[in-house]
């Protein structure tokens, strides 16, 4: 058994995680882990108790978690980890546990601060080394492989504190993994890699040439320098407990060397193994849009439903690939050209297709009654301003001189917020779905998990 006693042993903080919370759940339920997720005011009233081992905070914007959390739900946190409980952090999830302003300082190292934007816009697998003689990356390193395929997608980075050897130990904090360094031949040969992309560009397509001309002429360097020997999974240990920080994102589905990693790190962590470990650990893949829908038609009466916001967000979708706006990424994740709020995108509809494909609990009903009424015409609004809004950037790429670009960026502002913080119609609207999720997945059991 992977757990011993209690049936909820693992916690998922739920708060400003969005479509990366979506994915840690699929994980627990992939993994047939009996979980529950927790909202950050429910551990500042004390819901992570000693039954509680491990805590996954997913990935999403750390300054918002830390927010939400506020100073008593951090110090139940921080306590909760110093008497033996164990925090697991993916990207946004691994900043918040770092010693920054916006951090819990269960990790003594802080952030690096991003000065070249472009070279933090980076996802796809990578190359990363696990350290060769650690408990944590045996079962990793069982195939005999020196270094593995691991997803990052947008992250952060670790402040490295001088005279740090990060291939191994670094005083208390260990070195889990570290990047490996990539090249645009790499990703050629080595079809692991073939996914990786600098903004919008796939790096394969590219040259070592090309990036020394484009740094030459235009002062420009796309390769990213931190994805050379610099540190990607920290690990330590804070009074009883453990914290594990990882700017790649383990529970990506279909991603088998990182979903192996995952399942080995959980089971180390809590003292076992998965039980009903899907065939070679691997999470399956995920495409959201085609998972059955349950919850069809009206609901308490009123006019509208979910499922109609949903298949209007697949017209939009739609409509974006049409105008190569948009573009297919991964079965999960639609890549999107610079400037289009193509996070938001994936954000709201990966939101409304989970939501929409599951069955309702009576709480997820009743939250739906109270904010349907208001969900509904804000929604209908929103999706045509982003279908104007996103044709306008099609239009501003063909005549610039007569649609200028900072009118269409006022525009998408105004229905998104910024790409660093969200707000208008969107950020509602995902507010209310989100919360018809969280009370339909707060909770589930092993035997929920293996249906």
């Amino acid at each position: 058994m992977f757990y011993k006693g209690d049936m909820t042993a693992l916690a998922i903080l739920w708060d400003a995680s969005h479509l990366w919370g979506l994915l840690a759940w699929r994980a627990a339920v992939a993994f047939r882990l009996p979980y529950r997720l927790v909202k950050a005011q429910e551990i500042a009233q004390g819901t992570l108790s000693d039954k509680t081992s491990l805590l996954l905070v997913p990935g999403g914007t750390a300054r918002h978690k830390f927010a939400a959390l506020g100073e008593k739900g951090r110090q139940a946190l921080r306590d909760w980890v110093e008497k033996g409980g164990h925090y697991v952090g993916f990207c946004g999830g691994a900043g918040l546990g770092l010693n920054d302003g916006d951090g819990l300082g269960l990790c003594p190292w802080r952030r690096a601060r991003i000065t070249e934007w472009v070279q933090h816009f980076v996802s796809g697998h990578v190359r990363v080394e696990l350290h060769p003689g650690h408990t944590l990356t045996e079962q990793a390193r069982a195939d005999g492989r020196e270094l593995v395929a691991l997803p990052i997608w947008w992250p952060g980075r670790f402040a490295v504190p001088a005279g740090t050897d990060c291939a191994n130990t670094a005083g208390e904090v260990t070195v889990l993994a570290r990047y490996a360094g990539l090249t645009p031949a790499i990703c050629r040969d080595d079809p692991r890699f073939a996914d990786f992309q600098v903004a919008d560009m796939p790096l394969s397509s590219l040259s070592d040439d090309v990036l020394v001309e484009w740094a030459r002429t235009y002062g420009v360097s796309l390769a990213p320098a931190f994805l050379d020997g610099q540190p990607c999974v920290l690990h330590g240990a804070r009074g009883k407990g453990t914290y594990t920080l990882s700017y790649s994102h383990l529970e990506t589905p279909g991603s088998p060397e990182a979903n192996r990693w995952l399942a080995s790190l959980l089971g180390s962590l809590s003292g076992g193994f998965p039980a009903g470990l899907p065939a070679g650990g691997e999470i399956p893949a995920w495409r959201p849009e085609a998972e059955p829908t349950l919850w069809r038609g009206e609901l308490a009466g009123f006019p509208g439903s979910l499922a109609e916001a949903r298949e209007h967000m697949a017209e939009i979708m739609r409509l974006g690939m049409a105008h190569g706006l948009l573009f297919s990424r991964t079965p999960w994740l639609t890549g999107w050209r610079s400037g289009v709020a193509g996070a938001a995108l994936n954000n709201l509809y990966a939101a409304l297709c989970v939501a929409t494909a599951i069955a309702p609990t009576p709480e997820a009903e009743a939250c739906w009654q109270r904010t349907g009424p208001r969900f509904i015409p804000l929604f209908n609004a929103f999706a045509q301003g982003v279908r104007d809004n996103l044709l306008a950037f099609r239009l501003s790429a063909t005549m610039p001189e007569a649609v200028p670009r900072h009118r269409v960026m006022e525009q998408r502002n105004a229905l998104f917020g910024t790409a660093m913080e969200s707000a208008g119609p969107y950020k509602e609207l995902l507010a209310m779905v989100d919360e018809v999720l969280f009370l339909s997945l707060h909770r589930g059991d092993a035997k929920r998990g293996a249906e």
